[in-house]
């Protein structure tokens, strides 16, 4: 895909350049969605065009299997993605298939022309007789840089339940600033959120504007409920953005600083605050090296990570990174850790948490930091006072891990590690 050099502004042709982003050039998409190119394209083209990358990164294995059988040989990697896009917008999107084959095939045309024969043919018979393989595909595998590391955490078994779990789009959960019944119709979840039973438009919800609720998946809404801030506290947000457990923080009467290097990400949290009418303290700046007035009661360190746990969320993120560009996050998440120690008053509370899959970021790091710190201990308490754990989510005593697979009946949710522990 070349950015610089934009091929048209279709939604089609956008998820594209898109979808040849992440799997040519491992990018993300919340960075290529910032680019000129796809700025300046009308808001609908860009979300239709989000919708369809996503949906497509989702389903590319049962499309693999659906064009299998017409295959010869394997096509060059852009004419691969653009019959992924084809055959998810027939066979999952419901698309007429002659306005879809047409569409590929001028596209096809216009890019590598050698192909549009070949992708004319393929669709015409994966949308005569597709079906079945399809229906009968499995899930999109992860990479194996992941799966294997995965695998040797949960069991290639589980692993598989994880990636059919990606397959689907997930529901949006909600956290209630007060009052639960100015939400909008949903599932009320034992976890305190609400997940909605009726897809649509946020912003047009009721209670969006008057800043009633604010989007947090269900997950995510626990370490900030298993850090119970009190009215008063001073608590510090550790790697703030984009800020939804500040805006938890803040419901509760807490004193919060929200902290984060990243400039850009907290103006999505000012808007917030904004909104529902909250109040923090926001400050920019590096954690490791920012210096408070005085030592906070509480803190919420919410490290940065892979963020392998939202890959629901983010179907790019398995193919945007690797194994080699992670391990620099290993380090800085053990340097979090003992930046949030030195913070944190005696006898004050610290939750830490990453969305990842991977032990390194959650249980090794747990691990390390006890070992480190004789004057820290697991807060049993704490993560027992939360009504909502689930036996199958403890991760020992005071932690507790969620994984995508799990909830299957109530549309799943991410993966996180959460630790609660009391410095001495």
């Amino acid at each position: 895909m070349s950015q610089g050099q934009p091929s048209g502004t279709g939604p089609r042709q956008l998820a594209l350049d898109l979808l040849q982003g992440v799997w040519e050039e491992h990018m993300l998409l919340a960075e290529m969605e910032q680019h000129p190119h796809f700025v300046k394209a009308p808001p609908e083209i860009r979300a239709r065009a989000g919708r369809l990358a996503r949906t497509t990164l989702r389903l590319a294995g049962r499309a693999d299997a659906a064009m299998k059988p017409f295959l010869k040989r394997s096509p060059r990697p852009g004419i691969v993605a653009l019959l992924r896009l084809a055959v998810v917008e027939m066979l999952a999107e419901g698309e007429a298939a002659h306005g879809v084959v047409n569409a590929a095939v001028t596209i096809a045309k216009r890019e590598q022309p050698n192909a549009a024969p070949m992708v004319n043919a393929v669709l015409r018979r994966v949308a005569e007789t597709g079906q079945e393989s399809w229906d009968k595909g499995q899930p999109q595998r992860l990479p194996n840089w992941l799966r294997g590391r995965l695998g040797g955490t949960y069991g290639n078994a589980r692993v598989a339940r994880m990636e059919a779990a990606f397959e689907a789009t997930p529901p949006i959960d909600l956290t209630p600033k007060g009052d639960a019944s100015l939400l909008p119709e949903g599932d009320a979840l034992t976890t305190g959120s609400l997940r909605l039973t009726r897809a649509g438009q946020v912003s047009a919800l009721p209670g969006y504007e008057t800043g009633d609720w604010w989007v947090q998946d269900a997950a995510a809404a626990l370490p900030a409920r298993i850090l119970a801030p009190q009215t008063g506290e001073r608590v510090l947000d550790l790697c703030a953005a984009p800020g939804g457990k500040t805006l938890q923080l803040a419901a509760a009467g807490a004193e919060v600083t929200a902290l984060d290097v990243s400039e850009t990400r907290l103006e999505r949290l000012k808007e917030n605050l904004t909104r529902t009418g909250l109040s923090a303290e926001i400050v920019v700046a590096d954690a490791l090296d920012w210096q408070p007035d005085a030592p906070f009661d509480a803190i919420l360190l919410d490290a940065p990570c892979s963020a392998t746990g939202t890959i629901r969320r983010h179907p790019d993120l398995p193919f945007a990174k690797d194994a080699a560009s992670i391990k620099t996050l290993f380090a800085l998440q053990e340097q979090l850790f003992d930046r949030a120690v030195e913070m944190l008053a005696p006898g004050g509370r610290l939750v830490f948490c990453t969305c990842s899959l991977l032990p390194e970021e959650g249980e090794k790091q747990l691990e390390r930091a006890l070992e480190k710190h004789p004057e820290l201990r697991l807060d049993e308490e704490a993560v027992a006072n939360l009504s909502s754990a689930e036996p199958n989510w403890t991760a020992g005593p005071g932690a507790l891990r969620t994984t995508p697979e799990m909830w299957p009946e109530r549309g799943g949710l991410d993966g996180f590690f959460i630790a609660a522990l009391r410095k001495a």
